[in-house]
């Protein structure tokens, strides 16, 4: 199995959304067999995403400043600002010998052992919960065996604009973030912690 010896974690800061995601499929266009595998530590302005196959009814319900936009990722409607480190997966399953479920798992389980394991999973609900509560959201996209897309942990930030939405499709979903349950550590802090987790089970798939 061939696969690239170093994967590359990149901070990129606050940045929009839509010129991120040109820049995955980009990267995607042009990787080959031997591209190093990327994992993009950021956070964006406000902005509300959609899966593919989203449903509307799931909002935004109210009329708001904030740009709607739909993707190619799996998933529902769900919501991105500052305070939340996402973390972009530009990994090549294939080249890997990992499979889709698996994948999500391990981005599952790496938040989970980033919250000391007080996290858990919900069957059929992609993402991390505390409490009942979602913390994170997951949606990726595979396109000729290479993840992108990724997850996206809430961590210090205004919550209210879930108010609007149903998150990740179910109506009446509480949201939560670490800041609220009693971690203290940063944005940066936690990108940089959950991208060595990820990369440590990669690195041993």
């Amino acid at each position: 199995m061939l696969v690239a010896e170093k994967i590359l974690a990149r901070n990129l800061g606050c940045v929009e959304y839509l010129p991120t995601v040109e820049a995955m499929r980009d990267f995607n266009a042009k990787r080959c067999a031997s591209t190093p595998d990327e994992i993009w530590l950021l956070e964006h302005p406000p902005v509300y995403t959609l899966g593919l196959a989203a449903d509307p009814a799931h909002g935004p319900k109210t009329a708001s400043d904030i740009q709607v936009v739909r993707v190619e990722r799996g998933g529902e409607v769900t919501y991105h600002g500052p305070g939340q480190v996402v973390l972009y997966t530009l990994v090549d399953l294939a080249r890997r010998g990992i499979k889709v479920k698996q994948f999500v798992s391990m981005l599952e389980q790496s938040i989970i052992e980033l919250l000391g394991g007080r996290a858990e999973r919900r069957a059929g609900a992609p993402g991390v919960y505390v409490d009942g509560a979602k913390v994170a959201a997951i949606g990726i996209r595979v396109s000729r065996g290479c993840a992108f897309h990724g997850l996206a942990l809430n961590v210090d930030m205004d919550l209210a604009p879930f108010d609007a939405i149903d998150p990740c499709g179910y109506p009446g979903l509480k949201v939560t973030q670490t800041s609220d349950l009693g971690f203290d550590f940063s944005v940066a802090t936690a990108g940089s912690r959950l991208a060595e987790l990820l990369i440590a089970r990669l690195d041993h798939a």
